[in-house]
């Protein structure tokens, strides 16, 4: 029986989400894409996400996820453990569940249910179809709801002890320490799934990695971040995030409308892969690229 140490280590870390390259046709890259996670595994990552938001998972066909999957576990190798975003209906959701697993992935992320009514039984039953799926991987619920109950995730993960770990992104880190106790802080590893701008006030509410789109543009602050935090050294994590400040508040800026945008655009200035990116988003504006392409060169010169 799996014990989930690894995975659970895993978690307790910088969680890369990859970006979903396009070609000029608009296609999905697949040659670009292996280029960019081979430079997160150099650039010291060890924890991939694909089919992430960052990944405009919603976006993607069915088998453009199938192939992202089997891509990143491939350039991973064993040098890095790959989460697998799965979601949508909940056959769907379980079966690419089974397609991660047979594919070589270690852990799964559900994403949050999309739907208009979402009861606090309906929400673990929808966990539970997904993780009995897969007994032999790792689970872990992304929560993007503050209806969500510590007591639903406790009894989710009574009944599957394959759910291991939380990303949790409520903007809210009293709601998130609230949570995470009536859960049980112990039983879960907890993901600050809100990035670098939120990781050290979640940190300090018991956190122990967080996910991250920017650290596909610069691998080092993110892991300079993770140093500073892993020792307590919250003067040190708040220089880093002064750095990358404005680059996540232009991301999170109207209601997140730009957060893939701008770290393609960023990708884009330092010539990785192109700026394409598929509706509901856009690509961004002149005045926005330039103001994204300075904060890259300023990060490259320091």
């Amino acid at each position: 029986m799996n014990d989930f140490a690894a995975q659970r280590a895993a978690l307790a870390d910088v969680v890369a989400i990859t970006v979903s390259p396009f070609d000029a046709e608009g296609a999905f890259d697949g040659d670009v894409y292996r280029t960019l996670v081979r430079r997160l595994v150099d650039g010291g990552v060890r924890t991939l996400t694909a089919n992430g938001n960052t990944s405009e998972f919603y976006s993607l066909t069915l088998e453009e996820r199938r192939v992202q999957t089997e891509l990143t576990v491939a350039e991973a190798g064993s040098e890095a453990q790959v989460v697998v975003g799965v979601g949508h209906d909940a056959v769907t959701a379980a079966a690419a569940a089974r397609h991660a697993a047979e594919s070589g992935a270690s852990m799964v992320m559900v994403h949050q249910p999309v739907h208009p009514y979402v009861s606090q039984d309906g929400w673990v039953d929808y966990h539970r179809i997904i993780a009995e799926a897969v007994p032999e991987l790792g689970v872990v619920p992304y929560i993007r709801n503050p209806a969500i109950e510590g007591a639903s995730l406790a009894r989710l993960g009574e009944a599957c002890p394959n759910v291991i770990g939380v990303k949790y992104a409520v903007p809210d880190p009293v709601r998130f320490a609230t949570v995470a106790r009536e859960a049980g802080l112990d039983r879960f590893v907890w993901v600050a799934g809100l990035a670098e701008l939120y990781a050290p006030a979640y940190f300090a509410c018991g956190a122990t990695g967080f996910t991250s789109g920017l650290v596909g543009v610069a691998p080092a602050i993110s892991l300079e971040m993770l140093r500073a935090l892993r020792a307590g050294d919250y003067p040190a994590a708040m220089k880093v995030w002064d750095r990358i400040r404005h680059f996540e508040e232009l991301r999170a800026d109207r209601q997140a409308a730009n957060n893939v945008t701008v770290v393609k655009e960023a990708l884009a200035a330092l010539g990785l892969c192109r700026r394409d990116i598929r509706p509901p988003s856009a690509v961004l504006p002149e005045p926005s690229r330039a103001a994204v392409a300075a904060i890259v060169e300023g990060w490259e010169v320091a």
